[in-house]
């Protein structure tokens, strides 16, 4: 019998080991076990290469090809360097610098968009049309002129001002409390935005803030949209942040340092926001989910309060964020049993 119950004892501890060994290499496999790079570092590398051959075609037409170029060396450069120190010194606190240094990249990786995009002929007039077909008028117009209250409008700048601390916060999340899902929710978060940047080249919508500055918002509010082909080319003039206060202050600085006439259409404020929403949900943490979901609620609406987008933006954002996060996940899936 004392045999029998070492032996079962024994066959047990096998099991488990066996189990824990099938869960390390499983679809969440710990981020330490790993000395390449990242899904989330190649998903930048492949961004970075589509973006170079895209300079290569349009070179001769570029505004500042050298800049972009060397912002890209750049880019590589410091995605190798801080691979090398976690070869060096393997920890979660290196894996985090990783994943920290692409997320700061994003700061530079949007803007450069317009770089692109501001080479095609503007769209504005297409959309703006299609907000007057759909509502009768134009929300992003209306919205801030008959809600003008700083008790309106300064919870809806808090709720756009969120946008990068609610970015912070899920991947620190992941990173303390489920950290051998920690890479994947980097992925999916950087991979959502790389897709975006892909929309924002080819579909150039610069806004509200940039058309009816351009245009005029007396013939705006007449239902007068008319086409403006390469004016965002050289022009970046865009009108103040509506509102008043402490979080208006915030955003409008925000936009005065890196805000360029691009990414209208779909909101990826929006859009990433639902990303977010749904990486929380996996957690099952309602102390989690319940401040993003209240902070992505006056998100939707600031975007076109702020006349950042038109309200289309805002809806779209919703369907096309959804659709990244499963896209994403089933790439992550695939990716992983490879």
């Amino acid at each position: 019998m004392k045999n029998e119950a070492n032996h079962n004892g024994k066959q047990l501890a096998d099991d488990l080991t066996a189990r824990s060994g099938m869960l390390s290499r499983g679809r969440y496999s710990s981020p330490t076990l790993h000395s390449s790079l990242y899904l989330f570092e190649w998903a930048m590398l492949a961004y970075t290469l589509f973006t170079l051959l895209l300079m290569a075609v349009l070179w001769n037409r570029l505004v500042n090809p050298l800049p972009m170029l060397m912002g890209r060396a750049g880019g590589v450069a410091m995605t190798l360097a801080l691979w090398q120190l976690y070869r060096w010194k393997p920890s979660k606190w290196t894996v985090m610098l990783r994943a920290c240094g692409q997320l700061m990249l994003l700061g530079w990786w949007y803007p450069d968009t317009y770089e692109f995009n501001r080479l095609f002929t503007n769209l504005d007039y297409l959309f703006a049309s299609a907000e007057q077909s759909l509502f009768g008028c134009q929300p992003a117009l209306l919205f801030c002129q008959q809600f003008s209250s700083p008790l309106i409008s300064e919870p809806l700048c808090l709720g756009y001002f969120s946008y990068y601390p609610m970015i912070a916060a899920v991947s620190f999340f992941f990173l303390i409390r489920h950290y051998e899902r920690f890479t994947y929710a980097v992925f999916i978060i950087l991979a959502s935005f790389f897709l975006f940047y892909v929309i924002f080249i080819f579909l150039p919508v610069a806004g509200p803030q940039f058309y009816y500055e351009a245009i005029g918002t007396d013939q705006i509010a007449q239902g007068i949209f008319p086409q403006l082909g390469y004016y965002f080319q050289f022009h970046q003039e865009a009108l103040p942040i509506p509102g008043d206060g402490l979080f208006h202050d915030l955003v409008q600085q925000a936009h005065d340092a890196g805000e360029r006439p691009t990414a209208a259409f779909p909101s990826s404020h929006v859009g990433i926001s639902v990303v977010l929403l749904w990486l929380a949900w996996e957690t099952r943490s309602k102390w989690l989910f319940l401040p993003l979901l209240i902070l992505s609620v006056l998100m939707f609406f600031a975007t076109f309060y702020i006349q950042a987008h038109y309200a289309i933006d805002a809806v779209a954002g919703i369907f096309v964020g959804t659709a990244m996060y499963f896209l994403l996940r089933l790439c992550w899936n695939k990716l992983q049993k490879g």
